[in-house]
Formats: structure tokens, C-alpha cells, sequence
């Protein structure tokens, strides 16, 4: 913590009365005053998770806080049990570097206490713009590190490993794992600024829990990175355990985002090092990937679990698609009015054409299940009982899944 921004923000609160908190200009605490007094859960939540809630955010951006230069006031939301608050600006050189907070629940602040606020400002606005910089200088060597471990060249990531030890930027090198955490805009929807900090919020928490030493993030786009050195050795959690913690972390940050995203993570499997870890980054990818397109795989998706997605993740759909897989299945998904052929023949296929599993599943009768079979075999002119055509029409139903050809039940 930077004790010159702990003085200035003591004194202020000592000023006027009344507790004080700091945020850079992506809402994250930076400092805080001895909190006396009225305190709602908001200013409790953002000093424990050392950032602000995207919904909160939502709040004050609402009212113009991005755009302030001046001291401006923020209304109570009683929906996210927030007292109403004076927002005011940090600027320096007419860049915005954060926000000082102070709760008016009682009373509202006087013109007086106002301007005595904006003056101290200017102090700290430099010490705040000193922290930013250094900051913004690790979060970069840290981001720089994470993207030379996903390069291409084996050398430079060897390079790159032996320099993170040797700053002490990593604890040791080891087993690691990358863990991929995909963002989903619903239809018609678009992913904003918003989005993009629950993302890092999520990743930052995540690798906290952790441990920082334990782990790099990087945020590219909709898309978080975590490569983990994870395992049971030294009590550190495992890739799965991470994934579901940065999964929980992603999906309670994107709260205020409501039906405009959804959260799927992918998980490579381990390679022996960091320097490897880009093998296990692309599986985590492609997991991620395959869990976008395909929901009911659910939100962690393990490269090692999926089976023959593994292999159709990686074809080109220019040069193989269901057409030259089997051209009969190719024309029975062309016709809505099969969907029901279409989902039972998977669902048959799936439980490696066992009649008596497959009735039970979907609830028919015997009688039902082969009329549906029969049909299929007359509209795709196929035989089921031949093991070929059944390995051909399974590997085609999974590509139309991936593909988005067949949506499935």
C-alpha cells in the first residue's frame, strides 16, 4: 500500500468527518480511511474484494462519472443497498486517474468541505498517477510475460521462464496448466467495457486464491488466460478446482450483465513446464470453444473429456463436413421435420446401438424406437446393423453438433 496515499486519504477523511475510499479509474480499491461511521454493503464488499461490483459500476457510470471533472453526486440505489455518495475525480493533466468516495448518509457533504476536497486533489491526483504507473508497469511486464510464454518460439519461452524466476515473479517452475475463460454475448446482444472488467476482476480474484506467485493472466479481448501451476503438491488446487473458482468468480461478476453473457471456461491439460504450457493453452482453446457452441457439455469443458470433439475441434470445416462424412445424413438434417429421427438416432448411437437402453432413455416403446431406426435407414439409405455406416453417422452427427448444424434435443 502506498503510504504517501494513505496520508493524504486519512487526512481527508479527517477533514470533513467522515470516511473516505480510493479508486483507480477501472474501480479498484486502492486505499481506504479508517471506516467509522454509516457504512452500506457496497463500501463493505468493494474493501473486501478490493474492487467494485460490476452492477455498482453500472450505477455510476449511469450518471456521467467517466466524463466528471468536477465533484458530482450519486443518488441511493436501494435495490443494491447503496447510500447516496460524492463522487470526486482524480485528474491529472486532464486524464482521468480515479475517484475519491465519501457516503453522505446522513448529510450531505457542505460547499465548504467540497472545496477544501478539490484542493487537496491536486496532491492526490501525482501520488495517485505515481501508483498508476507503477502499477500499469507491472500489470504490463506480468501481461508481456504471459504473451512470450504463448509464443511460438521454444526458445524465447525458455527465456522468459528463467526470467520470471529470477525476478521472483513465479514461485518455481513445474507442472502448469492454462485455463481459458470464454465470454458468450446472448443473441443480439454485445459485449461492452463492462464485460471486460468482471473478466479481469474474475482472473485477478482467481489468481489471488491461488496464490500470485502460482500463477500469470493475461485478458485478451472476451477472453481470460490463466496459466496455473497447479496440483495437490504444496496445497495448491488443482486446474479443475481453479477453473470452477474463476468460473464462480466470472459468473458472480457478470451478475449486473443479466442475460448478456454467459460463462464458459476451458482447461488444457498439464505439461511438465511453463515453457510448454502453450500446448496446453491451445487445448484450452479449443474446449472453450467446443462448450461455446455446444451448451449442454456445460460450463467446464476439459480437454481430456471430450472424446471425439477432440479431433473435430481441430478439422477445418471447409474440408470436412457432414456432406462427405455421409451424404444421407447430410440430407436428413436438411429437412426440420427429422428432428425427432435426428435425436433419437443420436441418443442410440451414443449408447453403442443398444435398443433396450436407448427405449428407456427416451421413454418409448420398443415398436416406437424401431419405426423411428427404420425410417432413418429408408430417408438416409443406411444400415444400421452395418458397423461402419454406424461409425459414419455418429462422427456426422457430431461434426452437424459442432458445426451448428444440428443443435441437437
Amino acid at each position: 500500500m502506498n503510504l504517501e496515499l494513505q496520508g493524504i486519504v486519512d487526512a481527508m477523511a479527517a477533514r470533513v468527518g467522515r470516511p473516505a475510499l480510493i479508486e483507480d479509474r477501472r474501480h479498484r480499491v486502492v486505499v481506504y480511511s479508517e471506516q467509522t461511521g454509516t457504512m452500506d454493503d457496497v463500501r463493505r464488499s468493494s474493501i473486501l474484494r478490493r474492487h467494485t461490483a460490476p452492477e455498482v459500476i453500472t450505477w455510476f457510470r449511469g450518471f456521467g462519472i467517466m466524463k466528471a471533472r468536477r465533484p458530482m453526486r450519486i443518488p441511493a440505489c436501494p435495490e443494491l443497498d447503496l447510500l447516496p455518495r460524492l463522487c470526486v475525480p482524480i485528474v491529472h493533466q486532464d486524464r482521468l486517474l480515479g475517484y475519491v468516495w465519501f457516503i453522505e448518509a446522513d448529510k450531505g457533504m457542505t460547499e465548504a468541505e467540497i472545496d477544501m476536497i478539490t484542493r487537496a486533489a491536486g496532491d492526490l491526483s501525482l501520488a495517485l498517477y505515481r501508483e498508476n504507473l507503477l502499477g500499469e508497469l507491472a500489470s504490463q511486464r506480468e501481461a508481456e510475460a504471459a504473451r512470450t510464454l504463448l509464443s511460438d518460439n521454444p526458445a524465447t519461452r525458455e527465456e522468459m521462464v528463467r526470467s520470471l524466476l529470477a525476478d521472483g515473479l513465479v514461485g518455481a517452475d513445474g507442472p502448469a496448466t492454462a485455463i481459458v475463460a470464454q465470454l458468450v454475448a446472448a443473441r443480439g446482444q454485445v459485449l461492452d467495457e463492462d464485460a471486460g472488467i468482471a473478466l479481469e476482476q474474475a482472473l485477478v480474484a482467481t489468481r489471488r486464491w491461488i496464490g500470485v506467485r502460482d500463477a500469470l493472466h493475461l485478458l485478451r479481448n472476451d477472453q481470460g488466460v490463466l496459466l496455473v501451476r497447479a496440483g495437490q503438491v504444496g496445497g495448491r488446487p488443482s486446474a479443475e478446482s481453479a477453473a470452477g473458482y474463476l468460473r464462480e468468480s466470472l459468473r458472480n461478476a457478470t451478475g449486473a450483465l443479466g442475460e448478456v453473457a454467459r460463462v464458459v471456461v476451458g482447461i488444457g491439460s498439464p505439461r511438465p513446464g511453463l515453457a510448454d504450457a502453450i500446448h496446453s493453452y491451445d487445448e484450452a482453446v479449443q474446449s472453450a470453444r467446443v462448450g461455446v457452441r455446444l451448451p449442454a457439455l456445460g460450463p467446464l469443458i476439459s480437454w481430456s473429456d471430450l472424446g471425439i470433439y477432440r479431433m473435430l475441434s481441430q478439422m477445418d470445416g471447409r474440408h470436412v463436413d457432414v456432406a462427405t462424412v455421409h451424404p444421407g445424413l447430410h440430407r436428413l438434417l436438411g429437412e426440420e421435420a427429422n428432428q425427432v429421427l435426428l435425436e433419437t438416432l443420436e441418443v442410440y448411437l451414443d449408447l453403442a446401438g443398444n435398443a433396450h437402453a436407448t427405449a428407456e432413455q427416451l421413454r418409448l416403446h420398443r415398436t416406437t424406437l424401431y419405426y423411428r431406426l427404420h425410417r432413418v435407414e429408408q430417408l438416409a439409405e443406411t444400415d444400421l446393423k452395418n458397423g461402419n455406416e454406424r461409425l459414419c453417422l455418429h462422427l456426422g452427427l457430431k461434426l452437424a453438433r459442432l458445426s451448428g448444424t444440428y443443435p441437437g434435443p
